[in-house]
């Protein structure tokens, strides 16, 4: 009789741990089941695969499709649904400025060469190159860079008519904020540099100014003025003759060497 009252206990005790352990799965709240993800539209776009330098040559290994969601996908950009050949046309095209791996291709950063060189290549329409020699001294000690803006600034010595063995210096600006193309041969600074010591200077010009500075060249000296890099939106002025300009019997202010002095042009 023992052994069988044993038996039924046990027998009830694990029926009612069963019993509990089911009733405690039915009291159990149900998982929540996270919502799908939406999937934005996305659009392939054409971007730089490596770092693609000022004047460099494009080539097919620069390049590669990479997907963007399509609301930022500006109209600018070159993409595979629109343009499934882009890639093709822009193969070969030359570098007006520098991009950056994964940076969007734009076309208004490119130019077709068509067997030209770079620089005729990526000066814009309307523009002359000219070149003028520099020095550390008329050359801002090497600090102007491809790409600053400068000013022109002219200056010639001549004889004293009041006074005998007495030479006068007059100075003025002849050019305002026009861009350094080159400095020697170099479109672009060597190796991050922030100096550039060189003998040759080229400036983009108007047909105008590259006259003016042609006559310059022949009748004094010319030396450059390095601009902020905020003026780089600055309408520049056409000659000398603006009204920018000092006049003869103008007092003018000039930087050398971060040391500013008065110079006052001859009357």
């Amino acid at each position: 009789m023992k052994t069988a009252r044993i038996v039924v206990l046990a027998i009830a005790g694990v029926a009612g741990l069963a019993a509990t352990y089911l009733a405690s799965i039915g009291e159990q709240k149900p998982v929540a089941v996270a919502p799908p993800v939406v999937q934005l539209p996305t659009a392939e776009v054409l971007v730089a695969k490596t770092d693609i330098g000022l004047g460099q040559a494009v080539k097919q290994e620069d390049l590669q499709w990479q997907r963007w969601p399509a609301e930022t996908a500006s109209t600018a950009f070159l993409r595979h649904d629109t343009n499934p050949d882009a890639m093709k046309d822009v193969i070969g095209s030359i570098a007006r400025f520098p991009f950056i791996v994964g940076e969007p291709i734009r076309e208004q950063k490119l130019v077709k060469a068509n067997g030209s060189g770079f620089m005729a290549a990526i000066l814009p329409s309307g523009m002359r190159a000219i070149s003028t020699e520099i020095s550390p001294e008329t050359g801002a000690g090497g600090f102007i860079l491809p790409g600053d803006r400068v000013d022109v600034i002219f200056s010639r010595r001549e004889k004293n008519p009041d006074k005998v063995g007495a030479d006068v210096v007059s100075t003025e600006v002849l050019l305002s904020n026009v861009r350094v193309l080159a400095i020697d041969q170099a479109p672009k600074e060597k190796d991050g540099s922030n100096s550039l010591v060189g003998k040759t200077v080229t400036l983009e010009l108007k047909p105008e100014q590259a006259e003016t500075l042609a006559r310059a060249r022949q009748g004094g000296v010319v030396t450059l003025a390095l601009r902020s890099i905020v003026d780089v939106n600055e309408k520049p002025d056409e000659t000398s003759n603006s009204d920018h300009a000092p006049k003869r019997g103008e007092s003018i202010r000039v930087v050398r060497y971060g040391v500013p002095s008065s110079q006052t042009t001859q009357k």
